[in-house]
């Protein structure tokens, strides 16, 4: 198949996630005959992207205008008509580029995209946040989980106090573009990243075909790279287990909360590193010395180690919808600690025993769990498994040749 593969992820001096999954179905679609080409946006250079494309695969950069604030922050409200203007601004430029593609797979953060693209264009994207309800995508504000579905409720996200005016633009801004997600998800198909994206659109939207699950998924390749560079391990001044953390530095990822119910022991107990960077990250270097912060690393120093702890935590506290930390320290058949929220318990499935995914009700818990844990033996590391990129893209592939507009929902 011919497959135009779009995200404005990418490129990016840092790539997220989202971004390493892209590039992770596209080589292993290119690996399996498909003609793969990627659209992204025009704001980073490309050429460090272009060097981990398949042979043969092109780069579009025709993607602008997602990094516009439209002064939402400054005036404290969501702007109506902004996340329209950019949906159909997308569109445009992948039905310029598509008409030469079978399909179109979008991965990114405005799903009412698919509204503003022809039913009889075979298109379908795949959702890897909460973003299709949610316009902060996360679900999080206030150092908490977010459960309310009120459109009212949402201008709380851009102002700690709205006022009415703030709240009467606002609740159109977020009916507006729930209506056209909503339409969008009518007319084409849809994957989530987990079930827990699903159940929890509901609540919004209501029970209906929304789409397909189909959970993130690991380059096979990158995994066994990782795990042959990381038999030598450089000796602890101390005897500490070695406890690896990736995040994002920012409070939704539980980092801090982490290092403070780890404290005061630590220092003795504990040699905790952590790759990753964001706003946080210059607090948290000062109140936690005794932790080693890297910064942000490229994914294949994140798993190098990963591959190398003795533990991996992942202490988000918000609702992540599938972290590939906890699939890539599985696979690497790693311990990993983290707490019961979101898409996280789903991926128990992928787990090599009963106790490699331990899963805890709160961050203190969790801290005492890990104190108590003494370094073992690796869990085996399965030979094949559904959350390899090649084992994912054989079930992608047959979504992309269902009719256009069909809705996948097996």
């Amino acid at each position: 198949m011919r497959i135009l593969m779009v995200s404005e992820d990418i490129p990016a001096e840092a790539m997220g996630g989202l971004g390493r999954h892209v590039l992770a179905l596209t080589r292993a679609l290119a690996a399996d005959g498909h003609q793969v080409d990627l659209m992204g946006n025009d704001d980073a250079p490309s050429a460090a992207l272009e060097a981990e494309l398949p042979a043969g695969s092109q780069f579009y950069p025709e993607l602008h205008g997602q990094f516009e604030g439209w002064k939402e922050m400054s005036l404290g409200l969501f702007m109506p008509p902004k996340r329209h203007i950019l949906a159909r601004r997308f569109a445009q430029a992948m039905l310029r580029r598509g008409h030469g593609y079978e399909v179109i797979h979008y991965h990114g953060h405005l799903p009412n995209v698919a509204r503003h693209i022809p039913a009889q264009v075979n298109f379908i994207q795949t959702r890897h946040d909460q973003g299709s309800d949610c316009l902060i995508h996360t679900r999080f504000r206030r150092g908490a989980i977010c459960t309310e579905t009120s459109p009212q409720h949402c201008a709380g996200c851009r102002s700690w106090q709205p006022n009415l005016l703030q709240t009467y633009i606002t609740s159109l801004a977020v009916k507006h573009f729930r209506q056209e997600v909503m339409q969008g998800f009518k007319r084409h198909k849809t994957v989530f990243v987990s079930d827990l994206l699903q159940r929890n659109l509901e609540r919004s939207f209501g029970a209906g075909p929304w789409g397909v699950t189909i959970h993130n998924f690991i380059d096979a390749a990158e995994l066994s790279s990782a795990r042959s560079k990381a038999t030598h391990q450089p000796a602890l001044p101390f005897a500490a287990l070695r406890v690896f953390i990736a995040a994002k530095l920012y409070p939704a990822k539980g980092v801090e909360s982490l290092l403070t119910a780890l404290m005061p022991r630590m220092e003795t107990a504990l040699h905790i590193t952590v790759a990753g960077d964001g706003a946080d990250e210059a607090h948290l270097r000062q109140c936690f010395p005794q932790v080693n912060f890297l910064g942000w690393q490229s994914s294949a120093d994140t798993l190098r180690m990963t591959a190398r702890a003795d533990a991996v935590v992942v202490p988000s506290v918000c609702e992540e919808a599938c972290p590939s930390t906890v699939l890539e320290a599985l696979l690497l058949g790693k311990t990993v600690f983290a707490l019961r929220l979101g898409g996280t318990p789903e991926l128990a499935s992928y787990a090599s025993g009963p106790d490699q995914l331990r899963l805890h009700d709160s961050m203190a818990e969790l801290a005492k769990a890990l104190r108590a844990f003494r370094p073992r033996a690796d869990y085996p590391q399965p030979a094949a498994t559904a959350a390899h990129a090649s084992q994912a893209a054989g079930r992608l592939l047959a979504l992309y040749r269902l009719p256009p507009g069909a809705i996948a929902t097996s």
